[in-house]
């Protein structure tokens, strides 16, 4: 397993790769791998010849109140990981090297980035684009492998890829869970005991609305509204958001009819968690 830390390298690695005809596929990571991780890594080993993995914690996504300093960070961890995955090659770039001084461009959706987490982190898809767009440049690849617990994410990716024409396929992995259904996330490791036995209150939310809708429920503020309940009735939690909206646009709906996505932001002691479920009618 190669690990490398320069822009420059990393593209000649990959456009060898290229040339001898190997299909590329690439997850992006901020490093401190859980079984998620693992199991983005598990697809894109199984659909690709080659595999890169991205390690970089990218400080244009944090917002200047959130935990960019204090982002749990396991280097040697991540890269024994890596091995065992099977990955070929790691690229660990630093800051400077992504952000070089006088670096001033920007890539920005105006619609999709606009509801869920883009309300309430002002800037901070246009962090995730920015340095996604980058890494795609730099990687090289065929095939990119997302989660959908951020699911607004992998959909803004989807749409810059079509729009700016990469020729990238945006393979989306469902979320991957605990035992105890609270979905993998680096952030939970900040989470005390007490806290985590709040947080399996998202899980449940999603569970609740599931059952409403297969009962025939199809009121999206009802629902919303049991949700919220459920999971304000748990200690340590604020909720940021509620949301059902169409799974494409992210609009809010009007009524439960087709597919639709159901979407939660909830705080829980001073961790923000993100949690997702497609709702359908049966």
């Amino acid at each position: 397993m190669q690990i490398i830390k320069t822009i420059e390298l990393m593209q000649e690695v990959s456009e060898k790769w290229r040339m001898d005809g190997n299909i590329i596929s690439f997850v992006p990571t901020m490093g401190f791998l859980h079984q998620g991780h693992i199991e983005l890594l598990r697809v894109g080993r199984e659909k690709g010849d080659r595999l890169i993995m991205s390690i970089f914690v990218n400080p244009t996504q944090f917002g200047p109140k959130e935990d960019y300093e204090k982002y749990p960070r396991d280097t040697g961890g991540d890269l024994n990981n890596a091995r065992s995955a099977g990955v070929d090659a790691v690229f660990m770039p630093t800051v400077e090297e992504m952000y070089p001084e006088g670096f001033q461009s920007t890539v920005r959706l105006e619609e999709i980035t606009q509801h869920l987490c883009g309300k309430s982190r002002p800037g901070h898809f246009a962090g995730v684009t920015i340095v996604v767009g980058k890494l795609f440049n730099i990687t090289k690849p065929h095939l990119a492998i997302f989660g959908e617990k951020d699911y607004q994410q992998l959909i803004v990716i989807k749409q810059m890829v079509k729009d700016l024409n990469m020729g990238i396929e945006v393979i989306g992995v469902p979320t991957v869970r605990e035992k105890d259904g609270l979905a993998m996330s680096s952030r939970n490791n900040y989470l005390s005991s007490e806290e985590r036995a709040s947080a399996l209150s998202l899980k449940k939310g999603l569970d609740l609305a599931r059952d409403m809708v297969a009962k025939g429920e199809r009121n999206p503020a009802k629902i919303k509204n049991a949700v919220m309940e459920l999971i304000l009735n748990h200690p340590f939690t604020e909720i940021d958001y509620i949301a059902l909206c169409n799974p494409e646009k992210l609009t809010d709906i009007k009524r439960v009819d087709r597919p639709c996505l159901l979407a939660l932001a909830v705080r829980v002691g001073n961790t923000r968690l993100i949690d997702n479920v497609i709702l359908r009618e049966n």
